[in-house]
């Protein structure tokens, strides 16, 4: 894993390329990641760097987590958060200093989690996306409801993991493959392409895409058109033979 950033949703917004096209955005603000820790195999048995973001009162802070970041020299946050990081990438960090948006470069493809917002108790029309039944022609009252869910006498139970009616959102989602836009240094802000989970205000967690980019592969219809085209030579030449095989016969005749 590498080292990413622990920010809040802003809002989406939109920016124009140099071609005028319209790109969706959303606005991550990055700023202010203070180190807390830092882990090494030695010590912890894994190297990583734990970072806080955000502020909180001291009445809030309990005690084991004041002494922890007193130890750090940093200001109490919010969120704590740690990033697995190479052994090799821990000696330009030192505990008690930031990490700052500067390690994104535009064009870069990031992963960036976040609490999806919470819908309440829903339906399975919303929730699982079910069809609703007929609204007129004999059906009463029943046309949004998710039909039968029980069991013939064998086994007489409904199976775990039916689909039901149930509490939607408000769960850990991560959105992968997202395109850093722009990079804000000044105002430590993050655009990247796409929507990302959460509403506005709510924590999110920025870091480079896990997955490798993937390499265009060749056409399905690539061997076919490679074969027409050898073949049409051949063709050519045979067309032209055909009228000089053909002469001697008719003068023969």
């Amino acid at each position: 894993m590498t080292l990413g950033l622990v920010g809040r949703k802003v809002g989406m917004t939109r920016v124009f390329t140099d071609d005028g096209d319209s790109l969706p955005v959303t606005v991550l603000e990055v700023s202010d990641n203070r180190v807390t820790q830092i882990k090494t195999a030695s010590t912890d048995g894994y190297s990583a760097v734990q970072v806080t973001f955000g502020k909180r009162r001291a009445s809030r802070v309990n005690k084991a987590a004041a002494g922890h970041f007193a130890k750090a020299a940093v200001e109490a946050g919010h969120v704590l958060r740690e990033f697995r990081v190479a052994e090799s990438e821990l000696g330009s960090i030192k505990v008690g200093g930031k990490i700052g948006v500067d390690i994104f470069k535009v064009g870069q493809i990031v992963d960036v989690s976040g609490t999806s917002q919470g819908k309440g108790f829903a339906g399975v029309i919303k929730r699982h996306h079910f069809s609703s039944n007929r609204a007129s022609h004999g059906n009463s009252i029943s046309h949004n409801k998710p039909g039968s869910t029980g069991m013939a006498q064998d086994p007489g139970r409904v199976f775990p993991g039916k689909r039901m009616a149930g509490h939607l959102g408000a769960v850990q989602r991560t959105v992968q493959g997202l395109e850093i836009v722009r990079v804000d240094a000044e105002r430590q802000l993050l655009l990247v392409k796409g929507s990302v989970p959460g509403s506005r205000g709510r924590d999110i967690i920025v870091r480079l895409t896990t997955k490798a980019a993937r390499t265009p592969g060749p056409s399905p219809k690539a061997p076919a058109a490679a074969a027409t085209a050898k073949s049409a030579p051949a063709a050519a030449q045979a067309a032209a033979k055909a009228p000089q095989a053909a002469a001697p016969a008719a003068k023969g005749a």
